[in-house]
């Protein structure tokens, strides 16, 4: 889980298929509208209505000429009831057809729920065990020129993770007495090189749009963790008559070192709605689906049938401590429901009711990026 992206395009650290923070503006966290012709973009920070914790105000300040040739400072800061996020991102101008540099320094302080909480009310909710993720990290983002069709990005940043307790103090051992973090003590450092590539193909009715990430843990310090992170999105959508089917499919794969915080997590509104943040399960391998049919009900409203389903491949057993196995997270759900989504000038306004397979019911809602008809 982690907080929104800065407006440089550096991502911030890690979510569940979609908590891969993220994109919000002052207010509300919004989240893009997934029906549109061009595609689901990356997604955001929701906002559900069983916990207001994930409403998320911003400040930014941008300076558009720092020493007066054109020199870009970004500083924004995203504060919600149990997290915050500071980035401060600098960029040198240079010309359209070369690749553009942003220099960035990011803290966040977020509830680690999603590995280490423990599902509540039929794994409607998930409930913090106190554990909290400080996150330190410098780096340089390089993003390549744009194609019609085609994005990459690469960025090397050096991480410092540290756990806290809700009192803001170091910790190293979770709730049952196992490490938090992959070296066993106080905090985790990595320099992490990642790369991130996206293909877009939109039609007249229909888009395909595919989404690459690898991030390679490298050893240049000491006990530095090593390891390899791939998550890959690909979404199609259709256009059937007046109405719109959108399907997606996330997996994921890390090896090598590992803490437990850098796991899987799968439920939620980002990937299996109906369930908690992390209540299906966590683990080194995962796979999510997702499909959204929509109906337009009149001027400016539509209609909405969805079923996410999400698994984590018997991998749970494989990240350290087993935090899944000991909170009682079933490794499998399937959530289904329905919508009700009216668009206004200030964006899309989203009202979910789903399901989970224990019969429990969540109402979400949210407001995405876009405007009406977006």
């Amino acid at each position: 889980a982690g907080p929104p992206p800065s407006p440089t395009g550096v991502r911030s650290h890690g979510s569940p298929a979609e908590r891969q923070c993220r994109q919000s503006q002052g207010g509300f966290a919004r989240r893009p509208h997934p029906h549109a012709l061009r595609g689901p973009p990356a997604a955001a920070p929701e906002v559900s209505s069983a916990t207001i914790s994930q409403i998320v105000g911003r400040i930014s300040l941008k300076h558009p000429s720092l020493f007066g040739r054109s020199e870009k400072l970004d500083v924004v800061l995203d504060k919600g009831v149990n997290d915050s996020n500071v980035v401060v991102a600098f960029r040198r101008p240079r010309p359209e057809w070369l690749s553009q540099q942003s220099f960035v320094i990011q803290h966040s302080m977020t509830p680690e729920v999603a590995v280490h909480g423990f599902p509540a009310d039929n794994f409607t909710r998930s409930g913090s065990r106190g554990v909290n993720l400080s996150r330190l990290s410098l780096g340089v983002e390089i993003n390549e020129p744009t194609t019609s069709n085609w994005t990459s990005g690469t960025s090397v940043k050096f991480e410092h993770i540290r756990p806290v307790n809700n009192d803001g103090r170091s910790i190293s051992r979770d709730h049952d007495g196992f490490p938090l973090t992959c070296s066993g003590n106080l905090h985790d450092n990595m320099i992490i090189l990642k790369q991130e590539s996206g293909y877009a193909d939109v039609k007249d009715n229909s888009f395909l749009r595919v989404n690459f990430q690898m991030e390679q843990g490298l050893p240049l310090v000491p006990k530095s963790l090593t390891f390899n992170r791939v998550k890959c999105t690909v979404s199609k959508g259709i256009k059937l008559g007046p109405t719109f089917l959108v399907t997606s499919l996330t997996g994921g794969s890390i090896v090598g070192d590992m803490a437990p915080y850098q796991a899987f997590a799968i439920g939620g509104l980002g990937s299996v709605r109906g369930y908690g943040e992390g209540a299906v399960g966590s683990g080194r391998l995962c796979l999510i689906g997702n499909c959204e049919y929509t109906v337009p009900l009149a001027k400016n409203l539509e209609g909405s049938l969805f079923m996410d389903r999400g698994s984590d491949l018997g991998s749970a057993r494989h990240v350290p401590g087993n935090p899944a196995l000991r909170q009682g997270k079933p490794g499998f759900g399937v959530g289904f429901g329905y919508g009700v989504h009216f668009n206004t000038d200030i964006g899309q306004i989203r009202v979910d009711y789903a399901m989970n397979a224990f019969s429990c019911k969540t109402f979400y809602f949210s407001i995405n990026s876009g405007g009406a008809g977006s």
